[in-house]
């Protein structure tokens, strides 16, 4: 009697869509009143960054497991963060997602990016870090 292997779910995406996904939004991001700034002055080289965000949005998407690295202490350094900042930027995300036309893609990243964005402003609030920074209203 022979085992039928499980099955593997069908991919949300593919990997020229996350490319798309990553530089869309970021490209969003920096033309953003709010955010755009804020991004500029972190982020020194924008063709590293975004390959870097294109392998982690295909680790979390795709499972390639390209991505390594510890984000959250890089974002709990950021000053100035806020629950209204998290919000425009899940709200820039959603927009880039829909455009993408796939909407397996769009329910799978903007859940992942929905639970991203909680775990960073939970630790950021929870390190004091909203204190600090007049970060105040929660999310």
């Amino acid at each position: 009697m022979s085992a039928t292997p499980p099955s593997v779910p069908e991919p949300c995406c593919s990997e020229e869509e996350i490319v798309a996904l990553v530089h869309r939004f970021y490209a969003r991001v920096r033309r953003d009143p709010d955010l755009g700034p804020m991004f500029e002055r972190h982020v020194d080289d924008w063709d590293a960054h975004l390959a870097q965000l294109v392998d982690f949005w295909s680790t979390m998407l795709l499972g390639t497991r390209r991505f390594s690295g510890a984000p959250m202490p890089r974002h709990m350094a950021l000053p100035g963060l806020t629950a209204a900042r998290f919000e425009r930027w899940l709200a820039l995300f959603g927009e880039t997602t829909a455009e993408l036309g796939n909407p397996a893609l769009k329910a799978e990243a903007d859940a992942r990016a929905a639970q991203i964005a909680d775990r960073f402003w939970q630790r950021y609030r929870i390190e004091g870090h909203d204190a600090l920074h007049g970060g105040g209203a929660t999310r």
